[in-house]
């Protein structure tokens, strides 16, 4: 869907709502949420302020449809990884392995959107990211109780934990290898803490 957007002078040029948001979700990732302005959104989409309001509603609105979008093209894939044909331990070192992976691919935009999110000053941006940081608590913990359900609460906390902690660590410059380090010596532990 395109819009048309006014501009002061000649034709009016093209607003690709879709392509906005990639463009913020990038600009998100890099500097955070409380990091840009609605100046610096923009001037980065090209387009005026009533314009940003009319398509958008808010930065919150804006960042809330990142953050579907984030979901479908960013975040580890829980779903294809959390399988019931593949043992628990090795599903989830995968899961974290797919993390650090996924934190350190661009060293730009660093970490988890999502996770970096939920430390937002913004009240209703914090709360969009604990939405969907929580779905995937949920999916984690309910893959460990289908299994494991006397363990499900400390082994999801042990692996979500570990994931808060490698996205902090991507976002302050730690690269992929120490990344993986991490992921995988964890994965040692649900290992002896989950054998089978």
């Amino acid at each position: 869907m395109t819009t048309e957007i006014s501009r002061t002078r000649g034709r009016p040029r093209r607003f690709d709502p879709d392509e906005a948001v990639a463009t913020a979700q990038r600009l998100f990732h890099e500097r955070g949420y409380d990091a840009l302005s609605v100046a610096d959104l923009t001037k980065a989409l090209g387009i005026n302020p009533p314009s940003f309001y009319a398509a958008f509603g808010s930065k919150a609105g804006l960042y809330a449809r990142i953050l579907d979008r984030y979901a479908v093209n960013g975040a580890v894939p829980l779903a294809q990884i959390l399988r019931a044909d593949r043992p628990m331990a090795e599903s989830l070192a995968e899961v974290l392995e797919q993390a650090a992976r996924a934190y350190a691919a661009d060293p730009t935009a660093s970490g988890c959107m999502v996770l970096e999110g939920t430390r937002s000053h913004d009240t209703e941006a914090r709360q969009a990211a604990c939405v969907f940081h929580n779905a995937a608590q949920d999916v984690i913990r309910g893959f460990i109780a289908e299994r494991r359900p006397e363990d499900a609460d400390r082994l999801a906390d042990f692996v979500c934990t570990t994931m808060a902690g490698m996205s902090a660590s991507a976002r302050h410059g730690q690269g992929l290898d120490r990344l993986l380090a991490t992921a995988r010596l964890a994965g040692l532990a649900l290992t002896q803490a989950a054998p089978g």
